[in-house]
């Protein structure tokens, strides 16, 4: 049994203290999300803290349509979300999209932070994460021992760790990329969700794009061009599984609601 089979399996076995993967029992744990205190951004969680909202469904029509994609020759369970620019929703997306896939009975969910340079999954979720995924790439931790079962479902957390400077080298080695391989065919039915660096700015997110199944864009409304949209599908590789079109201002809900829209679509009905 591989170190990240033993340290998924720990997850799993975990009892309902919301504890981290630690080498020493002596760390305190980070506070669960439910027991964290409240930051501006929870609101935007919406799947766990408003699951009745209409934004809240949104994303459950965006997890069907990923559920069905997975099953499709070609995309298996790793999937890369991104976007072009800054600012668009790609990381509150992505905690949505694993929320609502961790609440499903037939599926288990690891959540990636790779977003090296700005990592934030951690914050969202209110859990104290000192390191993460730069120290395992760096050797100077082991998996087993960042890993942070959630409390929301069946969702794990992978944080980022330490930022550092110049990621590019770390995402792109051979090591991140056994990783992932490993975490793939380790586990076939759990989805591996990649929160990364918008797309259009990064190397590392193309790199990541390589490694993943498929990507899922996240384009806000008025924020990315057609030519910005076009060239980022295009550094994908052109494995865009399906666009997140965000803060939709002709949404219904949106002036009756504080809560943003989001809906998913194909790329070819995106007319790229």
């Amino acid at each position: 049994m591989s170190r990240i089979e033993e340290a998924l399996n720990k997850a799993i076995k975990i009892n309902q203290g919301q504890v981290p993967f630690r080498a020493s029992e002596k760390s305190s744990p980070p506070p669960s999300p439910k027991d964290a205190v409240i930051t501006p951004a929870d609101h935007m969680l919406l799947t766990y803290t408003a699951p009745n909202a209409p934004a809240a469904e949104e994303y459950r029509k965006l997890k069907e349509s990923i559920i069905k994609e997975a099953g499709r020759e070609g995309f298996n369970n790793v999937l890369l979300v991104t976007s072009a620019n800054p600012g668009e929703g790609k990381t509150i997306t992505t905690l949505n999209l694993a929320i609502s896939l961790a609440h499903e009975y037939d599926y288990t969910v690891l959540l990636v932070d790779a977003d090296l340079r700005a990592p934030s999954c951690h914050k969202y979720l209110g859990i104290t994460a000192e390191k993460g995924l730069s120290d395992c790439l760096k050797g100077e931790a082991d998996c087993t021992d960042v890993l942070i079962r959630t409390g929301i479902g069946h969702l794990v957390l992978l944080p980022a760790g330490k930022a550092v400077p110049n990621p590019v080298e770390l995402i792109s080695s051979n090591r991140m990329r056994s990783l992932l391989q490993e975490l793939k065919h380790r586990y076939p039915d759990r989805f591996i969700l990649i929160d990364s660096p918008p797309a259009k700015m990064f190397a590392e997110t193309r790199f990541l794009a390589s490694m993943a199944d498929a990507s899922i864009l996240v384009v806000r409304e008025g924020v990315s061009s057609l030519e910005d949209i076009e060239e980022t599908v295009g550094a994908l590789d052109n494995r865009v599984a399906g666009i997140v079109y965000n803060d939709a201002q002709e949404n219904p809900f949106a002036k009756a609601s504080s809560y943003r829209y989001y809906s998913y679509s194909k790329t070819e009905e995106a007319g790229l």
